[in-house]
């Protein structure tokens, strides 16, 4: 298995938006950024994950580019796993199962959140927040679920 373990300084991006990743990192020691629309005016933080949380698991499974962009909070040691070794790193490492697991299903909260978000603005009758839905069309783009923003609005509309 060719897992690294890679230190980041404070403030190195690891993973860019909308960059194609084959890598999945699981963070050994210090903290993590993670943002969507990262330097740009609609910046946001999404979150802050530290040891045994992964990233980048998404993009290497799914073959897309990243949604969001991860940078080093602080400094930043972290289990570098590219797609290759996937298989053997499961298998000799099982715990890590649940780690990946964990991780995925908060980024599947974190994408229910906004679009919970995107629904009731919709539903209220109201023009949805464009920061919001340039959140949400990153969401959905990124994970397949609508081919575009008028979809999941027309969806949304008939479901009245």
């Amino acid at each position: 298995m060719n897992a690294k373990m890679v230190k980041y300084p404070q403030e190195t991006v690891i993973v860019r938006e909308g960059e194609l990743n084959a890598d999945m990192f699981k963070i050994i020691s210090g903290h993590a950024e993670v943002y969507v629309g990262f330097g740009s005016k609609q910046e946001t933080l999404i979150k802050i994950i530290g040891p045994q949380c992964c990233f980048g698991e998404l993009g290497m499974l799914l073959d897309k580019p990243s949604i969001y962009t991860v940078r080093a909070y602080s400094d930043l040691l972290a289990l570098r796993i590219n797609r290759e070794d996937m298989f053997d790193f499961v298998k000799e490492n099982q715990k890590n199962v649940i780690d990946i697991m964990r991780n995925m299903a908060s980024t599947m909260m974190t994408m229910r959140f906004h679009i919970d978000l995107l629904i009731k603005e919709i539903e209220s009758g109201h023009k949805p927040d464009p920061h919001m839905l340039q959140q949400a069309r990153k969401a959905m783009k990124g994970y397949g679920m609508f081919r575009s923003i008028q979809e999941a609005s027309d969806i949304l509309t008939n479901r009245q």
